[in-house]
C-alpha cells in the first residue's frame, strides 16, 4: 500500500532520569519581531513523573505513569492553560474496535485539571500502555532540492526537538499485537508543534486499521453560552495537517480538524452539553488500510499553532510564519510567462525575451498544445529540446497538466456511492487516481518530467478529496480506503517533485505536501472585464489573499491575450498600444511581491514595451527581499480612494516598504498612519517617499508614523522605511 513505510524500532529507549530537571524560562521578546533566545527542549518534572516539551512560548506536559497522557498544554505567551481535561493521546479503530492510545481516567470535574488530582488518575486497562520514549532533533518530512538564490539559506528541516512516546498492546490482545509510536516535534522560536503516529504490526497476522484520530484534546472553551447558539467561538489555535485538499485556503482545505462536544463534561454552562470543546484531528474517511506482519503505517501530520491575540493581522503573520517554516519551498517565487503556443519559433522568441528582461520561468499554458500524458520518445525529445534551450539561457521551463476536473470513462472515473454511477464528484465527473488510467497518468508524468528535464509542473484540477465506490480499481479496495490511497498517490508525486527541484503550481492547498504555490484567489471570468476594473480586482485579490499567504505563496493572472472573453477592452495585446495598463499590472503584482501568470505569446512587442518590463523587473529584483517579506494591510482597494500595503522585515536594512496606489483620475493628498511595530523600529524611522530625500520621523507610542503623501492620478508611490 502507498501509505506503508519501512521503520524499525531500533532506537534506544531513553531513561527519564537522564533528562534535565525542568526550569521555567519564558520568552519576553515578541517572536514575530525578534528571534527568541529560548529554544525547544525536553526535560522532566522534579518528581520524575512528567516529560515536558517547552520552548518558552508553548509547553506540553505528559504524565507517564500509570499511563502516558497530556496533562498540560500551556500558552507561555499569555500564561493561559489550553487544557481542561485529560484524554487519550490518540485513538485507533482496529478490525472494527476502538482502541485508546494511552490516557488516564478518573478526573472528577472536566472543567479544569487540578495538579493534586493527577496522582489519583488511573490507566484504562483496555488502552495501549506506555512503554518508553525516545528523543532527538526534528527531521525533514521529505527531501527538498533548493532552487533559486532566495531559498538557499532557508532551514530544512526546521530546528527543534522530537519526542516519541511508545505504547504497546497486551501480549494476549485478541485483535492485534502492535506497537504505536506517537511522535511530537516542537520547533525553536515559534509556538508551534507537530504530532503524528506510526502503527507497527508486531504480531503474526494482518489487521485492518479502519480509522485513526491523531489528536484528541479536552480544550478550554473560549466562551460559555447557556442557550442554543448557531455559531460558537473556537479556541485561539490554528490546527493544520499535511492531509489537506479541495480548497485554496487554510480554512476550506482543512478536512481533518473537528471541534466536538463533550457529553461527559457535566459542569459546562451550556444546558444541552453542546459546547464544542474537544479537538479531534482525523481523516474524514478511512484509511481502512491492511497492515501485514512486520509492516508499519504512518498517519498524516498535525500542526498546532498557538496564538496570543485575536488580532487578524497578528494571527495572519503567525500563520504565514508557520508556512515559511514548515514549507520553506513556498518562498520560491520566479517571474513567469504563461506561454500560449508550442510553435518552435514562438517558443524560442518567448525564451529569448524572458532572458532579456529578467523573467525566470516559461510555462506552457493550458491550450498551448503541450500534452504531458504523451510520454512517447518523440514527444519527450521535442520538449526536451525546448527545456535545453531555456536552460542555456538561464531559465526554467515547465508546463500545465489537467488532472481531476474532467471525464475519462465509466471504467476509470470515480463511482458515486449514492448512485453507483460516475458523476457527482467535486468537479462533476472526475477520474479516480486509483483506476488503471489514474495509475498510468502518474507514471506518464514522471516519465515525461524526467525525460524532458522540465523544471515545473502546473497541476490543475488537483485531487480534491473525492471518494470512489468502485471495487475493481487496482489502486484501492473499495469506498473506505479510496480517499486515503488517492491522496497518497498525488502526494507521492509532489514529494518526488520537491526532491528533484521541480516547481509546483497547484490551485489547491498542497503546500505542506510539497507544492510551491496556490492561486492567490480570483474568479477567472474577472479577467474578461474591462482593463480598469481588472486592476481593482487584482489588488483586492492580493490584499485578501495575503492575510494567510505570503506574497510568494500565491499567484494572480494577467491576460496579455484574451481570456474567457472580453475582447479588445479586456486584453493588453497589442502590448505597445496599452502600456499604461501593462504597467499597472506589473505595479500591482510586483508591488505586492507576488507573481502573476502573464499569459500570452510574448512579453514585449516594441522597444518601449521592453523598456517598461525591464524597468519593473529591475525594480522588483532590487527590492526583492523586502517585497517578498510579510505584508501589513493598510487599505483595501475600492476604486474610490487610495489603497495599499506595507512590507515589513525587522532583519533587513530596509525595515519596511509601503506601496500605495491611486486608482482615481484625481490627485490624492492625505496623511497615512504607517504601523511600524513589525519593522522592529521603536523610536524613530528614516522614511523616503519615492526618490525624494529621506526624512526622519518620530515613532509614536502606538508604533505608528503619520506621513503626508501626494498621489498623482492613476499612479502608485513607494515609501521606504529604514
Amino acid at each position: 500500500m502507498l501509505s506503508f513505510i519501512n521503520m524499525t524500532l531500533d532506537s534506544a529507549t531513553v531513561s527519564l532520569d537522564t533528562l534535565p530537571v525542568y526550569s521555567s524560562a519564558s520568552v519576553r521578546e515578541d517572536w514575530l519581531v525578534h528571534a527568541p533566545k529560548a529554544v525547544a527542549r525536553i526535560s522532566r518534572s522534579e518528581d520524575g513523573r512528567e516529560i515536558i516539551l517547552d520552548n518558552g512560548l508553548l509547553r506540553r506536559v505528559f504524565r507517564v505513569a500509570p499511563n502516558a497522557a497530556t496533562v498540560a498544554f500551556d500558552n507561555r505567551m499569555t500564561g493561559a492553560s489550553l487544557l481542561r481535561s485529560v484524554r487519550p493521546e490518540a485513538q485507533l479503530e482496529i478490525n472494527g474496535k476502538r482502541r485508546d492510545i494511552g490516557g488516564l481516567t478518573g478526573q472528577p470535574n472536566l472543567a479544569f485539571l487540578r495538579q493534586d488530582w493527577l496522582d489519583t488518575l488511573k490507566s484504562d486497562p483496555d488502552a495501549l500502555q506506555f512503554s518508553g520514549f525516545t528523543m532527538g532533533a526534528a527531521t525533514e518530512r521529505f527531501p527538498w532540492k533548493r532552487v533559486g538564490e532566495g531559498v538557499k539559506n532557508l532551514a530544512w528541516p526546521p530546528s527543534g526537538v522530537s519526542l516519541t512516546l511508545r505504547f504497546e498492546s497486551a501480549a494476549s490482545d485478541p485483535d492485534a499485537k502492535m506497537t504505536v509510536e506517537v511522535h511530537y516535534e516542537l520547533y525553536d522560536g515559534m509556538p508551534l508543534l507537530s504530532k503524528w503516529m506510526t502503527v507497527h504490526n508486531k504480531g503474526g497476522k494482518t489487521f485492518r486499521l479502519n480509522r485513526f484520530t491523531v489528536e484528541t484534546l479536552g480544550m478550554v472553551e473560549p466562551e460559555s453560552i447557556v442557550d442554543p447558539v448557531d455559531r460558537w467561538e473556537r479556541p485561539n489555535i490554528t490546527v493544520a495537517t499535511d492531509y489537506s485538499f479541495g480548497g485554496m485556503s487554510v480554512t476550506n482545505s482543512n478536512k481533518t480538524v473537528y471541534w466536538e462536544t463533550d457529553p461527559n463534561y457535566k459542569t459546562q454552562v451550556n444546558y444541552e452539553l453542546k459546547t464544542p470543546c474537544v479537538l479531534e484531528v482525523r481523516p474524514p474517511t478511512g484509511p481502512d488500510a491492511d497492515i501485514a506482519p512486520g509492516e508499519s503505517f504512518e498517519t498524516f501530520r498535525v500542526f498546532e499553532l498557538i496564538h496570543d491575540s485575536y488580532d487578524r493581522e497578528r494571527k495572519g503573520l503567525a500563520v504565514r510564519r508557520m508556512y515559511r517554516t514548515l514549507a520553506p519551498w513556498a518562498s520560491e517565487n520566479p517571474l513567469m510567462l504563461h506561454l500560449t503556443s508550442t510553435n518552435p519559433d514562438v517558443v524560442k522568441t518567448a525564451i529569448d525575451q524572458c532572458a532579456e528582461v529578467g523573467f525566470e520561468m516559461v510555462i506552457f499554458s493550458f491550450g498551448s498544445g503541450l500534452n504531458m500524458e504523451d510520454a512517447s520518445p518523440e514527444n519527450i525529445a521535442r520538449f526536451k529540446a525546448f527545456a535545453d534551450y531555456a536552460h542555456s539561457k538561464g531559465l526554467r521551463l515547465g508546463g500545465y497538466s489537467l488532472l481531476a476536473s474532467r471525464r475519462i470513462s465509466d471504467e476509470d472515473d470515480c463511482i458515486n456511492p449514492k448512485t453507483g454511477k460516475t458523476g457527482g464528484m467535486t468537479f462533476g465527473d472526475s477520474p479516480c487516481l486509483g483506476s488503471k488510467w489514474g495509475i498510468a497518468y502518474f507514471e506518464h508524468l514522471r516519465t515525461f518530467l524526467s525525460g524532458t528535464g522540465f523544471d515545473l509542473l502546473e497541476h490543475d484540477g488537483s485531487y480534491p478529496g473525492d471518494i470512489c465506490a468502485s471495487k475493481s480499481h487496482p489502486g484501492h479496495r473499495g469506498l473506505e480506503d479510496s480517499q486515503w490511497t488517492q491522496y497518497q498517490r498525488i502526494a507521492d508525486l509532489y514529494r518526488w517533485c520537491r526532491g528533484r527541484g521541480i516547481h509546483l503550481n497547484v490551485p489547491d492547498w498542497y503546500l505542506l505536501a510539497g507544492s510551491n504555490k496556490t492561486a492567490m484567489g480570483y474568479r477567472e471570468t474577472n479577467w474578461s472585464l474591462p482593463r480598469a476594473e481588472q486592476h481593482i480586482h487584482c489588488r483586492q485579490n492580493l490584499f485578501d489573499g495575503t492575510w494567510e499567504k505570503t506574497p510568494a505563496m500565491g499567484w494572480t493572472f494577467v491576460p496579455l491575450v484574451e481570456y474567457q472573453g472580453g475582447g479588445d477592452a479586456a486584453t493588453i495585446e497589442p502590448l505597445k498600444e496599452h502600456l499604461p495598463d501593462y504597467e499597472r499590472h506589473l505595479a500591482n503584482n510586483l508591488g505586492y511581491g507576488a507573481q502573476a501568470c502573464y499569459r500570452g505569446p510574448r512579453l514585449y512587442d516594441s522597444p518601449e514595451t521592453k523598456a517598461l518590463v525591464v524597468k519593473w523587473v529591475d525594480w522588483f529584483k532590487k527590492n526583492r527581499a523586502i517585497l517578498e517579506s510579510d505584508v501589513i494591510h493598510l487599505r483595501r482597494a475600492d476604486a474610490r480612494d487610495w489603497d495599499g500595503i506595507l512590507h515589513v522585515n525587522p532583519h533587513l536594512p530596509e525595515k519596511g516598504l509601503a506601496v500605495l496606489y491611486n486608482p482615481t483620475e484625481r490627485e490624492i493628498k492625505t496623511e497615512i498612519d504607517l504601523p511600524l511595530y513589525y519593522t522592529g523600529l521603536t523610536t524613530s524611522a528614516k522614511i523616503q517617499i519615492g526618490n525624494a530625500r529621506p526624512k526622519i520621523y518620530r515613532v509614536e507610542r502606538d508604533y505608528t508614523v503619520r506621513i503626508p503623501v501626494i498621489l498623482p492620478p492613476a499612479s502608485n508611490i513607494t515609501l521606504t522605511v529604514r
